[in-house]
């Protein structure tokens, strides 16, 4: 078995051998659900799709994806454990890789678990199925940016509340960007190519793309670039404190 492989199990394990997975599962799937029926309109709209419920999605993973991401590295830095990670004869790289890619696994099997909400849907109508399921697929990579924003951030403290309210932060600002209040803000005396420059590296922009059924190569190329390139900096914040 791989080193990367099996830092992934232990991970993805350690979320069901604690109240941390029943706990964020709950939550979730009670304000998707908010999100979706009550504050959506689902059955006032007429129609049969999930757009309210992908509508949401930013804004909800914004503060629940970081409270998963805040504890990868700062609840071992806190416990002391990192010390015994940093011994052992693994790659930086996949020990940073194995711990987001069981984060990840963890997030997907609670996107997973919106499934009735789909299977509501269409019970009730005849929904485009491509366009839900590829905009489950940009909600699988927004969460996947978002985990590695904050992977990086917990690495810096072994503060959890810290390390929350910092990716919480850079993440409302890479979702900001690609507002229209935002855009219109820049337009209004900065060139073109600026005001489209701060519009791509918003997870907004590339998410909307996605969830309107449509797969660019470029949205999902921007979402994997956004993972590898925090990550990359997350073993960088690791290697300079174990030299430290």
């Amino acid at each position: 078995m791989s080193p990367c492989k099996a830092i992934f199990r232990r991970e993805f394990a350690s979320y069901f051998n604690t109240p941390l997975a029943g706990v964020f599962l709950v939550i979730f799937l009670l304000l998707a659900g908010i999100f979706t029926f009550q504050m959506g309109g689902f059955f006032e709209r007429g129609q049969a799709d999930l757009r309210p419920f992908f509508q949401f999605h930013p804004w909800l993973f914004l503060f629940l994806v970081p409270a998963i991401a805040m504890r990868l590295w700062a609840e071992e830095r806190r416990q002391g454990t990192i010390e015994v990670l940093m011994t052992l004869p693994i790659k930086m790289r996949d020990l940073v890789v194995g711990k987001f890619l069981a984060a990840w696994a963890f997030t997907i099997t609670a996107l997973l678990f919106t499934t009735p909400i789909w299977w509501t849907a269409s019970y009730l109508g005849d929904p485009d199925h491509g366009v839900i399921l590829t905009s489950y697929i940009g909600s699988a990579l927004m969460a996947g940016g978002y985990l590695a924003i904050g992977s990086c951030i917990s690495a810096l403290t072994k503060n959890q509340v810290i390390a929350f309210v910092l990716s919480v932060v850079i993440c409302f600002i890479f979702l900001l960007s690609g507002f229209p209040m935002v855009l219109e803000f820049f337009s209004g005396w900065a060139p073109e190519f600026i005001v489209e420059a701060i519009a791509s590296l918003s997870f907004l922009t590339h998410f909307q793309s996605l969830s309107r059924g449509v797969i660019d190569l470029r949205d999902v190329l921007y979402f994997f670039a956004v993972i590898a390139t925090f990550l990359y900096l997350n073993g960088l914040i690791l290697d300079w404190k174990k030299a430290a």
